[in-house]
């Protein structure tokens, strides 16, 4: 008999996506065939995909306590956060771009998990890669800026509050001006003037 788990942090994640989506009661969903803690390599449990009309919403799942309490800070549950991102709908190959954005937000989850590095608004993360972020390699995004979900509601659960924290694709002649403090992630995402990745855009000058 398979031992039966409680799921209340997870639960209240989808609780919350299907306030924001409501009728979208069975998205898209990627899981992880092997869990970290048996040594996979995915740090995440999943990653739901929401569909937002011109851009797919993607919500992950595992950086917050999504079964029962195991950390002693019962103010935030787990890390305290989940990340997400919208990626437009004008790729060619979309399957692969999908999974390739899942990819990606396993990647950086990784640096929480092994470094204890938390993600917070209003940051940059720049890798250093000058190749697109995309599977062909030949969108000018590199990089991301951090902003609190647009859609999605800090929420609190039995475990702890979780807050969303929603990553934005830019490029290195934008994450450049940050670094070189021409401009703040602030300033950057109000001159792109939404919260959309995509991967057909150019700088913002």
């Amino acid at each position: 008999m398979m031992e039966e788990y409680e799921t209340v942090g997870w639960d209240a994640i989808t609780k919350e996506c299907e306030r924001a989506y409501p009728g979208q009661d069975n998205p898209l969903h990627y899981g992880t065939l092997m869990s970290w803690q048996l040594g996979g390599n995915d740090p995440l449990d999943g990653i739901s995909i929401y569909d937002g009309g011109d851009y797919w919403h993607f919500i992950t799942y595992g950086l917050s306590e999504l079964y029962e309490k195991e950390s002693e800070n019962i103010e935030y549950s787990g890390y305290g956060m989940e990340f997400t991102l919208k990626l437009k709908k004008n790729v060619k190959d979309e399957d692969a771009e999908l999974k390739g954005i899942c990819g990606i937000l396993q990647a950086i989850a990784r640096i929480t998990f092994e470094n204890g590095e938390l993600f917070k608004p209003y940051e940059y993360l720049y890798t250093g890669q000058t190749q697109g972020m995309d599977i062909e390699m030949k969108s000018l995004l590199t990089g991301f800026i951090t902003i609190p979900d647009t859609q999605l509601k800090t929420i609190e659960t039995p475990n702890g509050r979780v807050e969303f924290v929603e990553f934005i694709g830019v490029t290195d002649a934008e994450l450049q001006s940050i670094i070189n403090k021409e401009c703040n992630v602030k300033e950057l995402y109000e001159k792109i003037g939404n919260d959309i990745t995509d991967y057909q855009r150019k700088s913002k000058d």
